[in-house]
C-alpha cells in the first residue's frame, strides 16, 4: 500500500496527529487508568443502559422480527442497534420498539447506500427515531490510499447532511483500520484527523481495536468526546470473540474513561455465537453486575 498524499484528503485545520503512529500494544495489555484530572472518581459506578447490536441475532430477526425484539427486551436490554430492517417499513419498526419499550439510538447503513441514496437513509432514520447513522464497513477492495481518501470525503459529506437533518453520524471500525501504512500512520488515525469532529464521530468496536493491538484508552485520551458509542465483545486467550466478561478485555478500565471518550451507548455484539440467545443473556448479566470507577 502506497502513502496517502495530504493533497488527496480533505483539509481541516484541526489537531494533527503528532509524532507518528501509536505504539502497538499486546491485545491483553490495557492500562488500568488514564490519570485524568478533575474531581475524585466515583467508585461503584455501573451502566444505566445496556444495548444490543441486532446483528448478533440476525437469523432470529429474519424469521421473526417482532418476536426477536420482544425477547431481547425481556432479557433486559433497553437499547438496540439495527443492521437492516429485514423488509419492514420504518413505521413498523418504530411501533415495535415502542411496544417493547426499546430505544434504537443508531443503525448501521452500508457505505454504498450512504453514497447513492443519502436522503432515503435520512428519511428512514428519522422515521424510526434513530439519533445516529453509522457507516459499518469499508470493502477490502477499497482499502487503498485512494479508497481511504474517498471514504474520508464521503464521511465528511454524509456527516454534513446528517447534521442538517438533526442526526449524528459515526464510523464503526474493524481491525484493518489499525494496520500501519508505509508512512507510519494508521487509517483509523487518518479518519480521526481528516474529518471534522462536528460532523463525524466514531463507534469504537473494542474487540477489533484490541485485537489489532490498539489501546482504546489512548484513543479516548487523544480524541476526547469523539466516541459516543462502543461495541462490547469479549476476547478469549486465543484472541477469538466470546461472550462479554468471559475474556481478557478489561471493560471496567475502559468504561471508567467513558466521560472522557464521550460514550453514551454500549452495544453488546458477538459476530458468530454458537447460541445467540445464550450469548446475549450471559453478556447482559455480566454488564448488569459490572462495577467500575467512573473517572471524570
Amino acid at each position: 500500500m502506497s502513502d496517502i498524499a495530504v493533497a488527496d484528503l480533505p483539509a481541516f485545520d484541526r489537531r494533527r496527529f503528532l509524532g507518528g503512529a501509536l505504539a502497538a500494544l499486546a491485545a491483553a495489555a490495557i492500562p488500568d487508568a488514564l490519570g485524568a484530572a478533575g474531581p475524585p472518581p466515583t467508585p461503584g459506578a455501573r451502566l444505566d443502559r445496556i444495548g444490543l447490536q441486532l446483528y448478533t441475532v440476525r437469523q432470529a430477526m429474519e424469521k421473526d422480527l417482532p418476536g426477536t425484539l420482544a425477547r431481547v427486551a425481556a432479557i433486559g436490554y433497553g437499547e438496540v442497534e439495527f443492521a437492516g430492517y429485514f423488509g419492514r417499513k420504518p413505521a413498523e419498526i418504530r411501533k415495535l420498539l415502542e411496544e417493547n419499550k426499546l430505544r434504537a439510538p443508531s443503525s448501521h447503513v452500508a457505505l454504498e447506500r450512504l453514497r447513492s441514496e443519502p436522503d432515503r437513509v435520512i428519511e428512514e432514520a428519522r422515521a424510526v427515531g434513530h439519533r445516529y447513522v453509522v457507516c459499518p464497513w469499508l470493502d477490502e477492495k477499497q482499502r487503498t490510499p485512494e479508497g481511504y481518501a474517498a471514504l474520508i470525503e464521503t464521511l465528511g459529506r454524509t456527516g454534513a447532511a446528517m447534521r442538517k437533518a438533526g442526526l449524528g453520524f459515526a464510523y464503526h471500525n474493524h481491525d484493518f483500520e489499525f494496520a500501519t501504512l508505509p508512512d507510519g500512520k494508521r487509517p483509523f488515525d487518518l479518519l480521526l484527523e481528516r474529518t471534522d469532529p462536528a460532523l463525524v464521530q466514531f463507534e469504537m468496536d473494542l474487540f477489533w481495536a484490541v485485537k489489532a493491538g490498539a489501546d482504546p484508552l489512548a484513543y479516548f485520551a487523544r480524541w476526547p468526546g469523539r466516541f459516543p458509542m462502543v461495541h462490547v465483545k469479549g476476547m478469549d486467550a486465543a484472541g477469538a470473540m466470546t461472550d462479554v466478561g468471559k475474556g481478557r478485555i478489561d471493560f471496567a478500565a475502559i468504561f471508567a474513561a467513558r466521560r472522557r471518550a464521550g460514550i453514551r451507548h454500549f452495544f453488546v455484539e458477538h459476530d458468530e455465537p454458537a447460541d445467540a440467545w445464550a450469548s446475549i443473556t450471559a453478556s447482559y448479566a455480566y454488564l448488569k453486575r459490572l462495577r467500575f470507577t467512573d473517572a471524570a
